[in-house]
């Protein structure tokens, strides 16, 4: 139940909002001086405080100071006559939440209340994110508080202890690395390696000598030894990412050393003894590639031990307000901005859209929003009309399938980057946070 303090010097009006509140579910304490105000709040902590402009003793202006120190945090709406909005407005330049003018509506005061508690509970959520990220800063991914993610973060609970192997399947951008790193930092491995590979990003050609290593002279080019990722995560953790993207011959290889738990460069015929766990991840069902006979279902077996799917983030709509907050304050640093929120009508696009680049697409569109931005309220005009006009229903009606409209954003947010950059390849891959060599490979794909 949230609480409330309500500092009015009229007695009725303590009255009338109290009743007004606790008949709505809150808890409020009423007081009557700035001094009262002080003393709950250095004493109680509250959700939200409700400020007459005009009191004797300590003005609302004095008190709103007083209480921002002590609590900084803490949304404060002022209550005033007509005659003095222009104050209560430049209190909300200095961080007062929002004003209601006497006499005022009790539906009005009640959504302007609801809003602000919904405000301080999502900067409590705010705050835990930002020092959660502080210590791991590419956690973003897998943060929320939703059921879905809830549900993760216990099926990781129980998986990491093991030495299981795992297969994590999910879309692109919904935080696969994250979870193996996850899995990893819980485990019994995690004073040793984690390394990642991404299968997709490494020529045919050298699997074998980027997974198991080589000696010198071993093919043309090789004119020094190599440990391969497996040697680097002997102990730890290697992850295997787009694990799809292995050919068959290169499968059947890391399948005999999971198997043997050994290994031998390429070019050399000494064993090498491995204790290595191994995590995949795929962003199609290991399953349908074994069914479409793109993945042996040997190998299959041997690596789904455990598998954990990521929900993408339309799924996950409970936690969309915390990531928007969140990227917001990100950009507002990065483009010294001060958006605070976004509007109402553009939230319920944000909500309808399915966001089939995930959390990293969201991240791009309120960047983007912000830096557009010229007040405090991001509105339709500054999203990308891709967002503002295709919802859920629109896009399966423009798109073949899920998987077009991906590609189509997708290669767009590539050619938005190239262009911004000035043709920099290395330059867009980092604007993009993406692998220079996946980011190559897109280029390719798309015939950029």
């Amino acid at each position: 139940m949230a609480k409330i303090l309500i500092v009015d010097d009229n007695k009725f009006i303590r009255y009338s909002l109290t009743t007004l509140l606790e008949d709505a579910g809150y808890n409020c304490t009423p007081v009557e001086d700035g001094f009262a105000a002080i003393k709950e709040v250095n004493e109680t902590i509250y959700d939200l405080a409700i400020l007459d402009m005009k009191m004797p003793g300590m003005t609302g202006r004095e008190v709103f100071e007083e209480l921002k120190k002590i609590e900084p945090d803490l949304p404060i709406i002022f209550l005033t006559a007509f005659g003095d909005i222009k104050d209560a407005v430049d209190l909300m330049k200095k961080g007062a939440y929002h004003y209601i003018t006497k006499p005022f509506n009790n539906d009005e005061i009640l959504l302007l209340i609801g809003k602000a508690i919904e405000s301080r509970y999502l900067t409590k959520e705010i705050n835990l994110l930002r020092k959660k990220l502080d210590e791991n800063p590419k956690d973003i991914s897998v943060v929320g508080n939703s059921p879905e993610m809830k549900s993760i973060f216990n099926q990781v609970n129980i998986v990491a202890p093991t030495d299981l192997t795992v297969v994590i399947q999910g879309e692109s951008g919904t935080g696969k690395e994250v979870i193996a790193n996850l899995i990893h930092r819980e485990s019994k491995r995690n004073d040793k390696p984690f390394i990642a590979v991404d299968c997709g990003a490494i020529p045919e050609t050298l699997v074998e000598s980027e997974l198991f290593g080589h000696e010198k002279g071993a093919f043309t080019g090789a004119d020094s030894m190599k440990e391969g990722k497996f040697e680097i995560a002997n102990g730890g953790t290697l992850f295997l990412d787009e694990i799809t993207n292995l050919s068959d011959p290169n499968q059947v290889k890391l399948l005999r050393v999971l198997q043997e738990r050994k290994l031998s460069r390429l070019g050399s015929k000494k064993v090498i003894n491995i204790d290595v766990r191994v995590i995949t991840a795929s962003n199609i069902k290991l399953a349908d590639a074994v069914n479409n006979g793109k993945f042996r279902h040997d190998l299959y077996y041997r690596l789904n031990e455990f598998s954990i799917d990521l929900p993408p983030l339309r799924q996950r709509k409970s936690d969309i307000k915390l990531f928007v907050s969140y990227f917001i304050n990100l950009a507002n640093k990065e483009f010294n901005k001060e958006v605070k929120s976004v509007s109402d009508d553009v939230m319920k696009i944000i909500d309808s859209y399915s966001w089939p680049g995930n959390i990293r697409e969201l991240r791009n569109v309120i960047r983007s929003a912000v830096l557009m931005c010229n007040n405090s309220e991001i509105k339709h005009i500054n999203i990308p009309k891709e967002i503002n006009i295709k919802k859920d229903n629109e896009l399966s009606v423009e798109s073949s399938s899920l998987e077009d409209s991906k590609k189509n954003i997708e290669k767009e947010y590539i050619v938005n980057a190239l262009k911004k950059t000035g043709g920099n390849k290395a330059q867009a891959a980092k604007l993009l946070n993406m692998n220079e060599r996946t980011f190559y490979r897109k280029i390719k794909q798309y015939n950029l």
